[in-house]
This record gives C-alpha cells, sequence and structure tokens, in this order.
C-alpha cells in the first residue's frame, strides 16, 4: 500500500521521508507486531545519502583551485556494508579502509585500487605487501612500520604505484570526548609531531625516501570543534612546505587531511555542514586550496550518520521505583556507544503508534530499554515522550554510522536486516534489502557450532 502526504513540490525533506518511511515499513510487514514482521529493523535514507555525498564533493569543488587533484575516500568503519560502498562510489566517492576485512569489503564493492586508502596502526608485513601490490594508497603510522616499507619497496622487482605517506599526530588537544580525540600530547595515532626531535626526524625521513609523497592527519572527530581540526590541517600543510623546501622540489605533492566532522545528534538539523569545513579550512590555512598539492580527504559519519534510523517495538511496559519503563529490542546490539557511554552519545527518541504514525501525548518521564541482559542497557533514561505502549514503535534517528552498521553480539542477539529506502514525488516509499536479518543459525555457526566436540 503507497504512503502519501503532502510536500511543497513533490519534494520531500528529510523528516518527511523518514516518517514516511516508518509507516510503510510497518504496512509492508518490515518491523512491527503479528505475522512475520520483525522487532527490530533498520533503515537507510538513500536519498539523504546521496545528498550528503554532493554537498561533500561540491563544497571541495567550490573551494579548490581548477583541476585540483582530490580523492573523498569514505572511511568503511563508519558503515562496514557493502552496498552503502557502492551508493558512493556510484555518488563519486572511494574508501578509506583499516583492515583486511574493510579491505575486502571494498573491493566487493567494486572500488578500485586507486581510490582506496589504507590507514592503520597496527598493518602487518603481509596486508602493506598486499595494498603495494595492488596500488593502494598508504599512510605508515610509525617509525617501524616505514623500516618495513624501506624493505618492501626496496625487494620490489618493480616500482610500485602505491602513493605512501605518513601519519602525524599534530598534538593540538583533545576535543569533547577523550576516547575520540586523536590528536592528543599521547595519542596512540601517527608520528608525534611537537615530540622532541620529530620534526626533523620527519624531514629527514623523506629526504632519504623520494617515493614517500604524501602526508596524512586525522584530526577530528565527534566532540572536537572546527577550529581545532583545522589546526591540525595548518600544521600538517606547514611540515609540507618545510619537506620540500629542504629537498628542494615538490616531492610531497599530497595531503590527506582525514575526516572527523562532527555531527549534531540534538535534532534534524545537519550542522557543521562541510561547507562551513571548507570555509574554516580556507580561513585557517588559505594555501591548501590553491592547487599546489591534490588532497584526499576520510569522512564517515557525517556522511552517514543523518541518514540512519533504528525501528524497534514495544515490547512490554512496566514500572519500578515509580518510573515507567518501556522493554524495547533496540538496545547495546545497536547503540553500544550510548549503552556504555550515555553522557557522550545521547541519542533522541521519535515514538510512533503500532500503525508506524508519530505519536502524540502528553509527556511522560520514561526509560527506554533494550533487550540485553544487563541494567545500563538503555537508550534513554527519564526522556519525556508520549506513554508507549506494548507494540508502538520508537525511532531512533542519526544512527546511520557506527550504530546498526556496527552490530554488537551481546547475548547473542542477531544484527538486524538493514533496508534502504526511496520515496517517489507521490509519497510511495520502495525498499531495498541492503543487509539481511541474521539467522539463528548463522549465530550458532560463528560460535563453533560445527565443532561442538572440540573441547571434550
Amino acid at each position: 500500500m503507497a504512503v502519501h502526504a503532502e510536500g511543497e513540490g513533490g519534494a520531500w525533506s528529510a523528516a518527511q521521508r523518514r516518517d514516511l518511511a516508518v509507516r510503510a515499513a510497518v504496512e509492508q510487514g518490515l518491523v512491527g507486531g503479528g505475522g512475520r514482521a520483525e522487532p527490530l529493523a533498520c533503515l537507510l535514507d538513500v536519498a539523504g545519502i546521496r545528498a550528503s555525498a554532493a554537498a561533500l564533493t561540491g563544497a571541495f569543488a567550490a573551494a579548490l583551485a581548477p583541476d585540483t587533484p582530490v580523492l573523498h575516500a569514505f572511511a568503511v568503519k563508519a558503515a562496514p556494508l557493502v552496498p552503502v560502498l557502492r551508493l558512493l562510489a556510484d555518488a563519486g566517492l572511494g574508501c578509506e579502509v583499516a583492515s583486511p576485512g574493510e579491505l575486502a569489503l571494498a573491493r566487493a564493492a567494486g572500488v578500485p585500487a586507486a581510490r582506496t586508502v589504507l590507514d592503520s596502526p597496527a598493518k602487518t608485513v603481509a596486508e602493506l605487501r598486499e595494498a603495494l601490490a595492488l596500488g593502494i594508497a598508504v599512510n605508515a603510522d610509525n617509525a617501524q612500520e616505514l623500516e618495513r616499507l624501506d624493505a618492501l619497496v626496496g625487494r620490489a622487482a618493480t616500482p610500485t604505484t602505491a602513493p605512501i605517506g605518513l601519519r602525524i599526530n599534530p598534538q593540538t588537544g583533545a576535543g569533547a570526548i577523550d576516547a575520540l580525540s586523536t590528536a592528543t600530547a599521547t595519542s596512540k595515532f601517527g608520528i608525534a609531531l611537537r615530540d622532541p626531535g620529530a620534526r626533523a626526524w620527519l624531514v629527514r625521513a623523506y629526504l632519504d625516501r623520494p617515493w614517500l609523497t604524501r602526508l596524512h592527519i586525522h584530526s577530528g572527530s565527534q566532540g572536537v570543534p572546527l577550529a581545532l581540526i583545522a589546526e591540525g590541517v595548518r600544521d600538517l600543510h606547514a611540515l609540507a612546505e618545510e619537506i620540500n623546501t629542504a629537498a628542494g622540489r615538490r616531492q610531497v605533492d599530497t595531503l590527506d587531511i582525514g575526516g572527523g566532522l562532527p555531527v549534531n545528534f540534538a535534532s534534524d538539523e545537519e550542522t557543521p555542514t562541510h561547507a562551513q569545513y571548507a570555509a574554516a579550512l580556507r580561513e585557517a590555512v588559505p594555501a591548501l586550496f590553491d592547487g599546489s598539492y591534490g588532497l584526499v580527504t576520510e569522512f564517515g559519519r557525517s556522511l552517514l550518520a543523518k541518514h540512519g534510523l533504528i525501528l524497534a517495538r514495544v515490547e512490554y511496559t512496566k514500572t519500578s521505583g515509580s518510573r515507567p519503563i518501556a522493554l524495547t529490542h533496540a538496545g547495546v546490539q545497536v547503540a553500544t556507544r550510548t549503552a556504555y557511554a550515555p553522557a557522550a552519545w545521547p541519542v533522541r527518541i521519535l515514538p510512533y503508534d503500532a500503525k508506524g504514525a508519530p505519536k502524540t501525548g502528553d509527556p511522560v518521564a520514561q526509560d527506554i530499554a533494550g533487550p540485553a541482559c544487563f541494567a545500563g542497557d538503555l537508550l534513554a533514561a527519564a526522556r519525556e515522550l508520549p506513554r508507549l505502549a506494548p507494540g508502538d514503535l520508537i525511532g531512533v534517528p542519526d544512527t546511520g554510522a557506527y550504530f546498526f552498521t556496527a552490530h554488537y553480539g551481546y547475548n547473542s542477539l542477531p544484527r538486524p536486516a538493514v533496508h534502504g529506502f526511496t520515496v517517489d514525488p507521490e509519497g510511495r516509499v520502495r525498499f531495498r534489502l541492503a543487509r539481511p536479518a541474521q539467522r539463528l543459525a548463522e549465530i550458532v555457526a560463528e560460535a563453533g557450532g560445527a565443532h561442538g566436540d572440540a573441547l571434550l
């Protein structure tokens, strides 16, 4: 059954598309109560993802000098789903990978090696060898990894086509979330730029290795303000200029400025935007955009987060200590960071009735709990919402990155299905399965089901 609503000129806002998709998911039996409907499903807004990709590429295209080489590589860790990577590749993006698994996903999505970047603080020799053989760009994390690359590049029968660089830590400071701050004085990532002797060592490392042609940084993440991200990029550009001056040529030709643009989880507003980020960089590092260097970006959360929605059925309601509690099927398995660090990762809760219509009514402070067997499995505590009842649904928006895309197997809870959706001008919603729900037999297989007698 088609779902219709009124939109200006037939163009639906992201919030309108979301509500249309919720009702359609119930009507089409993807989630809800009774029959074969699942108690939990996750939705991805295809139009929203395309719009974010276009906003990113457009913001940098408008700021950069004409013909500047640029690669926007999506951080696969944010949404490791092959259909998502294919969609982004179709929108002009490549992939940034940080493990053999992520590389396998990028290759399965058909992303070319020339549009793939390998980052990781713990690459094995085998991973490095494969990347060099395929022509994948490599950002080395430390001096010991550089020694491994010395051996691999030196022994190669033919020169590698893989661009190679070093990751630096500008040590510019932490944002609001310590665990996600990659540019602190003691961060595990990269070569600490402000440590004694580090800058001179870096310049010498490049002068001794003509095949080092890139510099990499990742100074941003959730909770890091734009000014602090831009400060790190400014330090990266200054180091590249120093290396090239010492070399007497433009040895460093590409700057990989990473990603880490924060996301607004408090409302539907998308802020900061990629255009605002580009403007902040232009103010802090104007020479970054003059065409002297090719650019690589590695955005993840800012491209996907706002376009994902968790939908879960309310199974039971109860009270404890006079506190109303709604027991749902969405918890730590799909919102791991929220369950374990609720102050750093609060989420919004959108209430819907059993038919998928937005629920109204007087607000009541109530806990929104998940299905896992520990007390902290909460999506929200004392949240003011219309009082929920069994069979209602909760929606958790802004979860398209690092939430249901990176499942946590607590209590052997199965991975939910992920459905991409589109909405036509008449308001009809079409779903495409991006990842099927995990079957119980698959959980048993992953838990060594075929080796049951191994320890007897």
